[in-house]
């Protein structure tokens, strides 16, 4: 069985960040990725990525590429593309696990799988995911130029982006039947500026046009709802980690330095987060990486 130092499950934005530091240590570094970012929409879109220092309004494929191009500089690193299944902590403590059929092991590994977006079921949304239809206002809102900007509620989170967005725009909450404002929210709403629409979406049409029911189309310059997420990958659960209920679905629970409750494994990125964005990745994934190099030279003495 081939083994490594180090395994990244993962290769994105936060695997990178932490395979990054472990090369520089010097280590043994092991990536394994199955090329389906969670941002991939974006650049299907054609769309960009904003709010990265040094890389506001690159391709997230660019970035990624550019990430993946220095990384693979160091000649301790490897690069396996493919799904990692059936995890397990051997007898001997060593984390094993297998791509393409071939069993592999490392002393430490670091999860950085990510999460999967589950979207409202509105007609013509999910094709425009990515392109015109966001959950991030940090990352999107700047783009509708400031506004008329469109909710698509979702779930009850749907108040805090009521109360965001004004910041970027003129802003409509469509209620769709998914949610229901207490008199205090609507308050808090009605505070901000927020315009509430109670008569359900038929569909979305254009670039971000909302169709109602009754008829009426009121045209926006972007939309943005609140995805359920589930993790990408089992990988977690299947070496036991310990997860927790979030807003908008489970992430795996881990301590400030990354370490999951499982010894020597550790996890970053949107599958260790509330929430992320390519910033909050790229930092997760170097912390993951001083905490699993630490833990090493801890061990090691």
């Amino acid at each position: 069985m081939k083994s490594f130092e180090f395994a990244v499950i993962g290769g994105s934005y936060a695997g990178m960040a932490a395979a990054l530091q472990l090369a520089r240590a010097r280590r043994n570094v092991l990536v394994v990725d199955a090329g389906q970012p969670r941002n991939r929409f974006v650049d299907a879109a054609g769309g960009t990525s904003h709010g990265y220092l040094t890389q506001d309004g690159s391709a997230p494929a660019e970035i990624a590429a550019d990430a993946r191009e220095q990384l693979m500089n160091y000649p301790n690193v490897e690069w396996l593309t493919g799904t990692a299944d059936d995890a397990r902590v051997a007898p001997d403590g060593r984390l094993t696990f297998r791509v393409h059929n071939e069993t592999l092991g490392a002393q430490r590994l670091i999860i950085a799988t990510g999460v999967r977006d589950l979207l409202p079921l509105v007609p013509g949304l999910a094709e425009r995911w990515g392109h015109s239809v966001f959950h991030c206002p940090y990352c999107h809102g700047y783009e509708a130029d400031a506004g008329p900007i469109g909710i698509i509620a979702a779930s009850p989170l749907a108040q805090h982006h009521a109360i965001m967005l004004p910041d970027w725009g003129r802003t409509t909450l469509f209620l769709n039947g998914a949610y229901r404002p207490n008199a205090e929210e609507l308050a808090a709403i009605a505070r901000r500026g927020t315009q509430v629409e109670v008569v359900p979406i038929a569909r979305i049409d254009g670039f971000a046009d909302v169709v109602l029911q009754d008829g009426r189309t009121l045209c926006m310059n972007a939309l943005f709802t609140q995805p359920q997420t589930v993790m990408s990958s089992p990988i977690a659960e299947q070496l036991g980690c310990t997860l927790e209920d979030g807003p908008t679905g489970r992430f795996i629970k881990v301590d400030d330095f990354k370490a999951t409750s499982v010894p020597n494994v550790f996890a970053c990125g949107d599958a260790a987060r509330i929430a992320g964005n390519v910033t909050l990745a790229v930092a997760d994934g170097a912390m993951a990486a001083y905490g699993a190099h630490r833990t090493s030279m801890t061990q090691a003495q």
